[in-house]
């Protein structure tokens, strides 16, 4: 067989596409067939970057090499695989040449395209010895500016800083600030000199439009009118908060949005679902009118009636918080934003430009518009107000007709205000959002944990991990100074908790100082047989999640479910409503009362009053305290008292955050009942924020069950856990089965496939 030459391999690619490309596409591509070690492309949404990335594969395939296509979302990827056997089959291979590796799910794993998360390309660059590289020809990473996400771009940074030099790279990015800047500094650092290939032109361009003088039902029904070429519907309505999309969508649900016919096959497809639950009754109300809410207070089996309806083009709105913007696909002709504010009611300021623009573009279907449109309305007094002044401005200041006078002061008396307690946004503002650069890529989020684990579980070379971290994306020089010190202190966390042991072992600790010199930086951190619990605990701060269920063996059932819903993020709008109820409703268990008390203590981290409250004459004096209300010397929960000796133990864990609630333990006094539990505590409008903290909570319930309290019998805590698990399934399932078994599916895979890792890789 003669090798194909990357001329060749070009023309052929070109041959069989079967329509003219846009501009962007062609240079990335001839870019692509020409580079010596690939190309980043830096474009709008909807500039076709797909037909990129399928170049990579399509020539890795005829020359018979593997190539990796990675993206940061699960729910990305599927979409990606199934695309990519689509195009292998197109091009005459088989769908088994491209496979698929997440964390819960593999097909065709050997296959010589993989499509994979971020994080399992890095894991494959970390032992290289369990993997095949030499036969590796290119690397794909799509929708490239999660580079700068807090949590996750280390794991893209990383990737590049590993990844051998024979590999080609092909980035994939919407457009930033900094992409000239970027190739210099990945040249630079990491030996890898792309090309850039950059485009502003969207194929459906965008109009920019300052609402002023209508209110938001108003616009909306404004732009619902006409005939399908006139009407500019469907639209996206965004909010900033989940309780806003609810207010809107009732505003909207009495106008006239549907077009003729439009209303009676709605009703006979909605008829296929149950509604009697939860929030379902009113969302049926808001859909019947043509209006959807999706936000992640609705349940998943609401969120996919509503995408469904809406690409169906069934609905006329759909009123969203911005979390859509960044995935699910809802197709729309325009998109509005009736304010330009976020942020805590006390500190609203005005979105910031790659959110606002990730928001524009979701305006204009490049299968049916030849426009988008982007909306930004007026703030209601505003509105008000501009009516109320052309209105008082009609009549002459200096009319000499008595009912004129009469009537221009009565419309002085009138005049509406801006209200004090509001802050206002206005249209220079909103030009300059749709002007905005792009953001800049750079290194944003510090060295997490788990991932400091898998990289000394490969290589215990702490000097290798050091020139990874001087070589970030850090202009400034203190930060990345800071960057190192932290590391060295992240690994003395680890020895200190017994996974890792350091050479040059650390010095001893000072009487004046708790931890070893700050200048100790060692050269190895070599794992013990504990670092493989870190790895194994998903759900939470491993390092947290050891500790955590080291201290409840001394706990009773109540206080083991508290601790364990303390380690799952939730909302404030909704976990204020769930907070951990007083000692009187709640009494403190034998974990808070013998053993976490005590220490608290003994150790001058609380204060007795801290501990056990105020005297009921001190209540009195204080009134009424609401449930997250502030107190100079709050009495503590469960959750706080073990976070407290938890950083006293590990003063260098900065990225822990515990929430104090009170869930699935008040779930379980209903009985299990989901629906009962949620209309008791007034959170149909948010049911979906709790369902999705209960199956985080059953995933949880599973991990722990891998490991057991150093003072409790093994084969009783898996036990206990299991049957936490068990019956808050049966509460999830009640409500919403798919959503649940899928999730519990995923979970157990998820714990095989990590057990077969770290076989593989011992």
């Amino acid at each position: 067989m003669v090798e194909q030459s990357r001329d060749d391999l070009a023309s052929l690619y070109f041959d069989q596409l079967t329509y003219d490309l846009y501009p962007v596409q062609e240079e990335a591509l001839l870019a692509w067939f020409t580079s010596e070690q690939g190309v980043l492309v830096c474009a709008p949404t909807g500039t076709g970057k797909t037909l990129i990335a399928e170049a990579a594969l399509f020539e890795a395939l005829h020359k018979g090499q593997s190539a990796y296509y990675t993206t940061p979302l699960i729910a990305l990827t599927d979409q990606k695989f199934q695309e990519m056997q689509e195009a292998a089959v197109r091009w005459g291979f088989s769908a088994d040449d491209v496979g698929l590796v997440t964390g819960n799910r593999r097909v065709n794993p050997d296959a010589p395209i993989l499509v994979v998360v971020a994080e399992i390309l890095l894991n494959r660059l970390l032992h290289p010895q369990a993997f095949d590289l030499d036969r590796l020809s290119a690397v794909v990473m799509d929708e490239f500016h999660s580079f700068n996400d807090p949590e996750r771009g280390v794991v893209w940074e990383f990737t590049l800083g590993l990844l051998p030099a024979h590999v080609r790279l092909l980035l994939l990015s919407a457009t930033v600030g900094n992409a000239y800047e970027f190739t210099r500094w990945l040249g630079r650092n990491h030996r890898h000199k792309v090309e850039l290939v950059e485009g502003d032109e969207r194929k459906v361009p965008l109009s920019y439009h300052w609402v002023g003088d209508q209110l938001l039902n108003e616009h909306i029904e404004g732009i619902a009118q006409g005939g399908e070429e006139n009407r500019r519907t469907p639209a996206l309505v965004f909010c900033f908060n989940r309780e806003e999309c609810w207010n809107i969508a009732e505003q909207l649900k009495g106008k006239k949005l549907m077009a003729a016919g439009q209303q009676s096959e709605l009703s006979h497809e909605l008829e296929r679902f149950d509604w009697s639950l939860g929030v379902g009754p009113k969302l049926r109300q808001l859909l019947m009118r043509g209006v959807g809410v999706h936000h992640a207070g609705l349940l998943p089996r609401y969120r996919r009636i509503v995408e469904e309806m809406f690409q169906r083009k069934l609905l006329s709105v759909a009123v969203c918080t911005e979390t859509l913007s960044a995935g699910i696909n809802l197709p729309a002709r325009s998109v509005v934003l009736p304010c330009l504010l976020k942020g805590p009611p006390n500190d609203k300021r005005i979105i910031g430009a790659s959110s606002a623009h990730q928001i524009f573009g979701r305006a204009g279907r490049p299968q049916f518009d030849t426009e988008g449109f982007v909306y930004a309305l007026a703030h209601e007094d505003d509105v008000r107000l501009m009516r109320w002044r052309e209105k008082y401005d009609q009549i002459p200041e200096d009319t000499k007709d008595p009912q004129l006078r009469k009537a221009k002061k009565q419309l002085k008396k009138k005049m509406p205000k801006r209200r004090t307690t509001e802050t206002y946004w206005q249209e220079s503002q909103f030009v300059k959002l749709c002007g905005a650069s792009p953001a800049r890529l750079s290194s944003r989020g510090a060295l997490p944990c788990r991932l400091l684990a898998y990289i000394l579980n490969a290589d215990p070379d702490v000097e290798k991990l050091r020139q990874l971290v001087g070589k970030r994306l850090i202009v400034e020089a203190k930060r990345l100074e800071r960057a190192q010190k932290d590391l060295d202190q992240l690994l003395l966390t680890l020895w200190s908790a017994g996974y890792v042991e350091l050479d040059p072992a650390p010095p001893p600790a000072t009487e004046e100082q708790a931890t070893p010199q700050s200048e100790y930086q060692p050269k190895w951190a070599r794992p013990t047989g504990e670092l493989e619990k870190l790895l194994l605990l998903r759900s939470v701060h491993p390092l947290y999640g050891v500790y955590l269920i080291n201290q409840l063996g001394a706990a009773d059932h109540s206080e083991r479910i508290q601790a364990m819903e303390s380690v799952l993020e939730i909302p404030g709008s909704v976990g204020r409503r769930l907070r951990v109820p007083d000692m009187d409703e709640l009494p403190p268990g034998p974990l808070a009362t013998e053993r976490l008390d005590p220490q608290l203590l003994q150790f001058g981290l609380a204060s007795v009053e801290q501990l056990v409250g105020k005297s009921e004459d001190e209540e009195e004096e204080r009134g009424p305290r609401g449930a997250w209300d502030e107190d100079p010397l709050p009495r503590l929960t469960l959750a706080e008292k073990l976070r407290m000796l938890f950083h006293h133990q590990f003063p260098g864990v900065h990225d822990l955050r515990v929430y104090s609630v009170w869930s699935a333990g008040e779930l379980l006094e209903f009985g299990g009942d989901f629906d009962k539990y949620i209309r008791t505590k007034r959170l149909q409008k948010q049911e979906g924020i709790v369902f999705r903290h209960l199956l985080r909570l059953i995933l949880l319930a599973g991990e722990f069950a891998q490991f057991s309290p150093p003072d409790m019998d093994s084969a009783e805590w898996k036990s206990e856990m299991d049957a936490i698990a068990q019956r808050l399934t049966m509460s999830c399932r009640a409500v919403d089965p798919d959503s649940t078994d899928r999730s519990i599916e995923d979970a157990a895979i998820s714990a095989e496939l990590a057990r077969e890792d770290l076989k593989i890789l011992r």
